[in-house]
């Protein structure tokens, strides 16, 4: 069966991050993104003069933007169910653990000097928004703040267990646990 290719550059950001989450940015060779791609290397430069490494940012850039839309967004609208839906969205997003989060495969590993800023600005902007929509339920200022750290942590950390035991319905119980822990205002 021969792949086809990927017909624009959105198509090929798709299949670039799934290589760099199952290889990281240094183990992703050329070689390993023109087979995952179908396109050859002179393809790839075509829609990425910059190389891998804008390649990675362009991957980084479709993450941001996703979850500008579907999680930072509507936690910062407020919405009375914009923390559940959060909740719902990143289930969806990470697959029940089952997808690796690729900014923190970022922060973990060598991309962190290159992309450190972009790594930064995903995790402190999710922490902002989350706290703001639990200090709007009641939380106080610190605490909405704690407990919202306290969240994406879980959320990272229920990633990396259920993918480290091959277990998905284990991230499925952090969440379950997470969103208890967001309608309860108790340390």
């Amino acid at each position: 069966m021969t792949l086809r290719p990927p017909s624009g550059r959105t198509d090929v950001i798709a299949l670039l991050a799934e290589v760099f989450r199952e290889q990281g940015f240094e183990g992703a060779t050329l070689s390993a993104i023109s087979k995952a791609t179908g396109l050859g290397k002179g393809s790839l430069y075509h829609h990425f003069p910059g190389g891998k490494e804008e390649m990675a940012q362009a991957v980084l850039d479709e993450i941001d933007a996703w979850f500008e839309r579907e999680v930072f967004g509507p936690l910062a609208s407020l919405a009375p169910d914009a923390i559940d839906a959060m909740f719902d969205a990143v289930t969806d997003y990470f697959r029940s653990g089952r997808r690796v989060c690729l900014v923190g495969a970022f922060a973990l590993s060598d991309g962190r000097a290159r992309f450190g800023a972009k790594i930064h600005a995903y995790f402190h902007r999710w922490n902002e928004a989350l706290a703001h929509a639990l200090a709007a339920r009641g939380y106080s200022p610190r605490k909405a703040r704690v407990r919202a750290e306290e969240i994406v942590a879980g959320i990272q950390g229920g990633i990396v267990l259920a993918r480290a035991i091959n277990d998905p319905t284990s991230f499925d119980r952090m969440i379950a646990r997470l969103r208890r822990r967001a309608r309860r205002q108790t340390p």
